[in-house]
């Protein structure tokens, strides 16, 4: 009987230390990371976050109570193992297809990129899955064929249902001789590639980064027609064009019985509303296209006091747009001067930029968020939007991003009206000219 009873003791024993060290290693923020974070600037005291492992959540709140409270943290953000969708994540059919893809969507432009180890990338991809995230954005064009390749790995790896994700990729285009313009020859070799690198049997959207002038549309939709047939891709979709182009894709569509593009991929920010806002409603209201937008934090949000320099676009992220994707010598030229990503602005623009960050840090202090989480949270609000594209160079950034849902209902319309008034650029659709009037 004694030695019964000793038997299940240890019996308990074990499993209450096995317990112990799974909810360890539940939490997904290492003790180092918590240091290296310590001075993280956000503030989330209003917000509402899952509760905390019970046994780390004693240590956690010591260290919590050391820091000053002037001083924010990430500490703040309990980063815990997700196996349900985060709060306010929904999902939508993309455009008039099916497709069902989350509000909140990864841009793995930069978990790709060269400093980002390949477990911190992993680490990642898992965060963003297990936080109900389901779809992945890349393209070769942006940090080379490794993005591919690694998803890839990851996917393999993880052995997730085929059916719980949507890889998202891109055909890229260039002037240089093997990769000219958008020809069929060329869409299908880029596909067949991406196949490869990903290793997987189908890729459920392919993008079409930039229109080819060159090339007609009826080539265009015909091939998609083809790889679509052949099982290779599910839908595919555009990514910067225009309306115009947009809308010639679709009649072309539309006169071969070919299948329609179902989303366009474009900027959306703060500062990038008119394309959005004034020259695509037309698109998504008549011919049914879908929206996904990508860099809603391209401002920066890194004013400090006295500062006179403008932080926006001057991340590394965004300069090595130029070095990465290949321009024609004519193009690159004009985009060195022209293109929006380094935009020359005088002094007094300058310090009115500054002051309109200054302000929106100020009203995202009193919603108890970082400047950066109501930039998300002000991009979802648009009702067009099917799912924005975030990035991140860590699972405690990502986490960071997705507590912006919660700051979406908190959004009224006198909020919306107090950031209108702030940034004070809202596009104005130009008023209709009559031709009756200039005879």
């Amino acid at each position: 009987m004694e030695e019964q009873q000793s038997s299940s003791h240890c019996v308990s024993s074990q499993q209450q230390e096995h317990s112990i060290s799974n909810q360890r290693a539940s939490l997904h923020l290492p003790e180092a990371a918590l240091n290296a974070n310590s001075t993280a600037a956000s503030s989330h005291q209003h917000l509402q976050f899952p509760p905390r492992v019970g046994g780390i959540q004693a240590t956690l709140a010591e260290k919590e109570d050391s820091l000053s409270p002037a001083v924010p943290s990430l500490l703040h953000l309990p980063l815990c193992r997700q196996t349900t969708p985060v709060p306010g994540l929904r999902y939508r059919n993309l455009g008039k297809s099916g497709l069902r893809v989350s509000n909140v969507g990864l841009g793995t432009w930069v978990t790709f990129s060269a400093p980002i180890s390949e477990e911190v990338a992993e680490d990642i991809i898992v965060m963003a899955f297990e936080s109900g995230i389901n779809v992945f954005d890349l393209s070769d064009g942006y940090c080379g064929p490794r993005a591919e390749v690694s998803l890839g790995r990851i996917l393999r790896q993880r052995r997730w249902r085929r059916s719980s994700y949507i890889v998202i990729t891109k055909i890229y285009w260039s002037y240089r001789s093997e990769e000219r313009g958008l020809s069929k020859k060329h869409i299908v070799e880029s596909i067949r590639a991406s196949l490869d690198r990903l290793q997987l049997d189908y890729i459920d959207v392919v993008l079409i980064h930039r229109a080819d002038p060159m090339c007609p549309m009826e080539e265009v939709v015909r091939a998609m027609n083809h790889v679509i047939d052949h099982g290779w891709i599910m839908y595919w979709g555009t990514s910067r064009w225009s309306s115009v182009e947009i809308s010639e894709a679709y009649n072309n569509c539309r006169q071969f019985n070919c299948p329609l593009p179902i989303c366009e991929q474009s900027e959306y920010h703060f500062l990038c509303r008119e394309k959005i806002e004034i020259s695509l409603p037309e698109v998504y209201n008549k011919l049914g296209v879908g929206l996904m937008t990508w860099s809603p934090l391209t401002m920066g949000f890194n004013v400090s006091k006295g500062e006179e320099t403008f932080p926006n676009f001057h991340r590394m992220s965004f300069k090595k747009k130029f070095s990465t994707v290949t321009w024609p010598d004519d193009d690159a030229a004009g985009a060195t001067k022209e293109n929006a990503y380094v935009p020359r602005m005088s002094a007094e623009e300058v310090q009115r930029q500054n002051s309109k960050l200054r302000e929106i840090s100020l009203m995202a202090e009193r919603f108890g968020c970082t400047s950066s989480q109501l930039a998300i949270a002000w991009t979802l609000k648009n009702e067009h939007v099917h799912s924005v594209l975030v990035g991140a160079i860590s699972p405690e950034q990502l986490y960071e991003h997705l507590q912006a849902l919660q700051i979406v209902p908190k959004l009224s319309a006198a909020v919306m009206m107090d950031l209108e008034r702030v940034l004070d650029n809202k596009p104005i659709r130009p008023p209709m000219i009559s031709t009756l009037a200039m005879r």
